[in-house]
């Protein structure tokens, strides 16, 4: 994995450089907009990068036949500053859903340090400023937000510049546009969930759960970085399908493993805390599951509770064994690995190099088995 610990390092000092030369033009408006760059920074520091990897593993996919190392050989040094910076754009896209997440779930916390829209609370308590601390919080923290959001389309832009084919050029703007319609679209189908379920039938609450997966989390997360790789580097159309018939199956494990984090995820390393799920209400495939196969009466109170913010931690335990012992857990673990399976299968078919092949079913076991 050394070649994917390289591409890690690549892609930070590309987010650092990027924000180092939005410091200054942000500072020429007011310095009163520190904060901006700031807050990106810390929120962009580490984190597993998984949308760059797979964006790099899905440009080798449809390259690495040409028998050289592109982290080292010079013939390839503008094809692969345009894969590092695509794949900047995508973490700093990432970040930008972060923020905005945080704020329609209300959440305290992202990775064990403040949220986007608790620091920009804090910078207005502290002033002694005046009007609500909390509106400013959540205001400034949108706008953070959409101001990342334009700075993943500029550095994205910036990449595939460097691509001398203009089809190809075209084409990976077509997949990171569809990407960014999906995953908008897919937050709204999750808040739609949690304040409307009541409105649909039970026998519905699955599928749409399965839903709200695909478009708001494992597009977005792995087939579209993968899409995007490969077209940059010039895949066939097959090349294309069969990345995509291994990375939307893969999204799905990666988002139902996010989910089963978010109830049972152990905070000191999720850097969320226990249970925070059922706080915010998120009607999961876990909880649909939980919902058919508790008996009514814990299915009501499981109902009752979801999506209360003031649950205690005696009440989020007592959730948490429930929806456990009801075999809700087992059955997700069951359909996590039904996915992975199918991802590799599609991905033995795949007509990729091995050395690629052999690098995206690492990272597979890796999405499917994380902790945090």
């Amino acid at each position: 994995m050394a070649e994917s610990t390289r591409l890690v390092d690549l892609v930070q000092a590309g987010i650092d450089g990027f924000l180092d030369d939005r410091r200054p033009v942000l500072a020429a408006i007011s310095p009163d907009l520190a904060p901006f760059v700031d807050f990106s920074r810390d929120l962009l520091k580490g984190g597993k990068r998984f949308r760059a990897l797979f964006c790099y593993w899905g440009w080798q996919a449809a390259t690495s036949g040409a028998g050289f190392d592109p982290l080292v050989d010079k013939p390839a040094a503008d094809e692969l500053h345009a894969v590092v910076l695509a794949a900047s754009a995508l973490e700093i896209f990432h970040a930008a859903a972060l923020v905005h997440d945080d704020i329609m779930d209300n959440s305290d916390t992202r990775r064990g340090r403040p949220s986007a829209h608790r620091r920009f609370e804090a910078l207005h308590k502290d002033g002694g400023w005046t009007g609500s601390a909390r509106g400013f919080g959540q205001s400034a923290a949108l706008l953070l937000g959409d101001l990342l959001l334009g700075w993943s389309d500029e550095l994205f832009d910036t990449g595939i510049r460097l691509i001398p084919s203009l089809s190809i050029r075209e084409s990976a703007r077509e997949v990171f546009n569809e990407m960014r319609t999906e995953v908008t679209v897919g937050q709204y189908l999750d808040i739609l969930e949690e304040r409307a379920w009541r409105s649909f039938a039970d026998v519905d609450q699955l599928s749409r759960a399965h839903r709200v997966i695909v478009y708001k989390s494992a597009k977005y997360s792995i087939e579209a970085p993968l899409v995007i790789g490969a077209t940059l580097g010039g895949g066939s159309a097959a090349q294309r399908v069969a990345l995509r018939e291994f990375g939307l199956p893969l999204g799905i494990a990666f988002q139902l493993r996010d989910d089963m984090l978010g109830v049972f995820g152990d905070p000191e390393i999720t850097g969320k805390p226990a249970g925070d799920d059922l706080r915010e209400g998120k009607r999961t495939v876990l909880i649909a599951l939980a919902r058919t196969m508790l008996p009514a009466g814990s299915s009501r109170l499981l109902d009752e509770l979801l999506g209360d913010p003031e649950l205690t931690q005696q009440q989020v335990s007592m959730l948490q064994t429930s929806i456990r012992e009801c075999g809700a857990v087992d059955e997700v673990e069951r359909i996590i690995e039904h996915n992975v399976r199918m991802a590799l299968a599609a991905l033995g078919a795949a007509p990729i190099s091995s050395a690629a092949r052999s690098q995206l079913a690492a990272l597979a076991d890796t999405v499917a088995k994380r902790a945090a």
